[in-house]
């Protein structure tokens, strides 16, 4: 079925997640069966970043998280490392126009600090440029792990309770959540993860407890506006509880 039908499925089916997280997983695999360098692999990858982006917003989606790269992912050789950050680079140059002018608010959430000068400006840059937009938002995860995100809430929690502003007692679930990266976002209503892989690998740990998975055998750079629609029909047909019994 071609990506217009698909779309038109959709708005037949019922609500659209309002936050789809990705992992963008492949990059490397696509390169090897090419015989090719991994760079290469995660320069395919970007034309996918704008497939799922431009479909997001045909979609209706509110929240696009995309899991970039992870804090593991610093122990992967320098030269994948830096082509990795000039990746990050020329993305932004390339579609901070295009992203502003569609009304998407890019954000890169992690430890940022990590990155390299140029990286940070760039990051910084586009950043600011798109901060009033809300059409859609664009969580790109960079120099991410979960459970260091929750470690730093939970030290935030702590310095607050030894200062006093905060009382041991308002610590609980929604005072986590506040301090997370995405405290203004909700949480995914779906997960997906490219290339057949199935695990969460360090993402959103906290943030996916009533998350819908959706794993996909495509490796990223393959991945286009008719796979994520099938995604996103493919929750339009779960039976979301929460814990609950049916009634």
């Amino acid at each position: 079925m071609t990506a217009p039908a698909l779309l038109d499925q959709i708005r037949e089916s019922g609500a659209v997640p309002r936050h789809v997280a990705i992992i963008m997983d492949g990059n490397g695999r696509w390169a090897r069966e090419r015989m090719l360098p991994r760079p290469l692999g995660h320069r395919s990858g970007m034309k996918s970043v704008r497939e799922v982006v431009e479909a997001s917003l045909e979609a209706g989606i509110e929240v696009l998280s995309l899991f970039a790269f992870s804090q593991e992912n610093w122990q992967r050789p320098p030269v994948e490392i830096n082509a990795l950050m000039s990746l990050l680079e020329e993305y932004i140059q390339k579609e901070a126009d295009d992203l502003e002018e569609q009304g998407v608010r890019v954000r890169v959430l992690g430890e940022t600090e990590r990155l390299a000068p140029a990286a940070r400006e760039a990051v910084a840059r586009v950043t600011q440029q798109t901060a009033h937009n809300r059409k859609l938002t664009l969580n790109l995860f960079i120099s991410y792990g979960s459970r260091a995100e929750i470690v730093r809430a939970a030290r935030r929690v702590a310095e607050e309770v030894q200062a006093g502003t905060l009382r041991p007692e308002q610590v609980d679930e929604a005072a986590i959540s506040a301090r997370l990266y995405t405290a203004d976002c909700p949480d995914p209503d779906l997960l997906i993860r490219t290339s057949g892989e199935q695990r969460i690998s360090n993402f959103l740990l906290w943030q996916l407890a009533y998350t819908e998975l959706h794993i996909s055998p495509v490796l990223w750079p393959d991945f286009g506006r008719s796979n994520l629609f099938e995604a996103i029909l493919d929750y339009q047909n779960r039976d979301r509880r929460f814990g609950r019994v049916p009634v």
